[in-house]
């Protein structure tokens, strides 16, 4: 019968574990000099060689011919150990063994002495799945057992070991393998078995392991199924259900550029060859990290990539991209990606999220200096407030806009203008003619990010008042303060030859002020029908 990759490779001798030279060289040393505990505790995340090492050691202390501290494989207690005929030796799963009873079983049986071999070796696998009474039978055992007895404990989840438990045992902290070693093992091991595994494969395959090589072997034996075509990443890609290294860099490219209808397209693709949508969303996010590294390290951070995309790669796509464009692209996919395992309709959540991502909005940053690059970002690239069409009659000697043009009245604010009924709509107000030169004449008076802001407001010119309509409070705030209208004035005598006064208003709030005209104003405008001179004094 077929035997898993993951089974038929696994290690047995501390030489052949990866990535866990720490752990393997100390426990070697301490069987060549004899100096082993009573008890070893061994933690660590899935498939880094727990259970493989507790195995190894297992084999090791009754090894009657030891090789620089690995077992020889062929003395009658290591094969004996091996093929499972010796009973001195126990492995036993906390998750299904974790009661009271199992435990006075396992007290009950170390007075004996091992009946074949030196040592009696228990290995508990997934310790922290015992109950508390369990993990209390065996306090004093564990503290004071047999000269003849080995306990070996493994747990995923050292949390949930209780701290009377750590201290009687010796604690080896197991790592994730490098993404690097896990490929040069997939390369060993596929020779051997006679698998087509490529360069580009055995890189995706160890950093879809995440750090375990179980795991790794695991994705190896799923894409060697079937017909003998070279395993590269593309069908790795296939077999677990993600995107390819390039398609990933394809889609990330089409929002970066705002391109919806090719991301979208890119995502039915995707769908429609059988991908995991969380997965592909999980890919972006991994993208996004190794952006997020090139872009703000001062340093060589190549090593710290996934070994999916090359530096040159992730290099180009950051670009002009500021880092809070990327920060805010992780953002929305961590909230999709946490929403799509609940999603009534996955597909219409991952298409959300890309919508989300091709059409940001200031919502999706977290900090104003975000908003303000994502502004400076567009003005770097000519995205600008569009200039409104020039109008096609003159704008009145005395410098007052139609009726039909002019903003919407306000009390002792904006000049008086003919009233509309109450039951009509109010007019969509537009800027005059000569707002965007003013405001192109601001560039090189204000900060870019100032500078930005008033690209998104309005700008009406009535009489010897420059109005400036804001969308909302906080560009509001900004136009407000006193070196922007002060560039204003400036800017605004250069462009119309006049001494304009600027007043910073918020465009939502004008509709609900007073219709009343100012007698000021309407004197104002009176006299200059008649050329009549006249005399301010503020």
């Amino acid at each position: 019968m077929y035997q898993a990759l993951y089974r038929k490779w696994r290690p047995t001798k501390f030489a052949d574990v990866v990535g866990q030279r720490h752990i393997t060289d100390t426990l070697r040393a301490q069987l060549e000099s004899g100096r082993l505990s009573h008890a070893y505790l061994f933690t660590g995340t899935r498939g880094t060689g727990k259970t493989t090492c507790a195995k190894i050691l297992a084999r090791a202390v009754n090894c009657t011919n030891l090789q620089a501290g690995d077992p020889c494989g062929t003395c009658p207690a290591c094969r004996g150990i091996m093929d499972g005929s010796i009973l001195d030796v126990v492995e036993i799963d906390a998750a299904s063994n974790n009661g009271v009873d199992n435990i006075r079983d396992i007290r009950d049986e170390v007075r004996y002495a091992p009946a074949s071999v030196k040592k009696r070796v228990y290995i508990i696998d997934e310790v922290h799945m015992l109950s508390q009474g369990a993990f209390n039978a065996l306090l004093k055992t564990l503290e004071e057992p047999p000269e003849h007895v080995l306990f070996i404990l493994a747990t995923t989840e050292i949390n949930k070991v209780p701290a009377t438990i750590l201290s009687r045992c010796q604690r080896f902290d197991f790592r994730r393998i490098a993404p690097h070693d896990i490929a040069v093992r997939l390369k060993e091991i596929a020779e051997e078995e006679a698998i087509p595994l490529t360069d580009s494969g055995a890189r995706m395959i160890a950093r879809l392991a995440d750090g375990a090589m179980r795991d790794a072997l695991s994705i190896l034996d799923r894409a060697a199924a079937g017909s003998g075509e070279p395993i590269d990443e593309e069908r790795v890609a296939a077999g677990v259900g993600i995107l390819a290294g390039d398609t990933a860099v394809d889609l990330m490219r089409h929002i970066l550029a705002g391109d919806l209808t090719a991301a979208m397209q890119q995502l039915g693709e995707s769908y429609t060859a059988g991908r995991e949508l969380g997965a592909v969303l999980d890919q972006l996010l991994g993208l996004i990290r190794d952006m997020l590294l090139v872009k703000t390290s001062r340093q060589d951070v190549s090593a710290l990539l996934s070994p999916a995309y090359s530096y040159q790669t992730v290099q180009q796509l950051c670009g002009q991209i500021p880092a809070s464009r990327l920060l805010a692209y992780t953002k929305i996919l961590q909230e999709s990606l946490l929403r799509i395992p609940h999603a009534a309709n996955r597909r219409i959540e991952a298409e959300l999220c890309v919508v989300r991502l091709c059409e940001l909005t200031a919502d999706d940053y977290d900090t104003l200096s975000g908003r303000v690059d994502a502004l400076e970002e567009k003005l770097a690239h000519g995205i600008v407030a569009a200039a409104p069409a020039a109008r096609q009659q003159a704008e009145p000697e005395d410098g007052f806009p139609s009726d039909a043009d002019a903003p919407p009245p306000a009390e002792d604010e904006l000049p008086p203008m003919a009233q509309q009924k109450p039951s009509a709509p109010p007019k969509k107000l537009e800027s005059s003619p000569q707002w965007n030169d003013i405001t192109m004449a601001t560039k090189s008076l204000l900060p870019m990010s100032k500078f930005a802001q008033l690209t998104m407001a309005k700008g009406v010119i009535s009489g010897k008042e420059l109005y400036v309509l804001c969308d909302d409070p906080f560009t509001c705030d900004l136009c407000n303060e006193t070196i922007v209208k002060q560039a204003l004035a400036k800017a605004a005598q250069q462009v119309t030859g006049k001494n304009l006064r600027i007043k910073v208003l918020e465009e939502s709030s004008i509709g609900t002020l007073s219709t009343k005209a100012n007698p000021v104003d309407e004197v104002i405008r009176r006299a200059g029908e008649l050329n009549i001179n006249v005399e301010i004094n503020d």
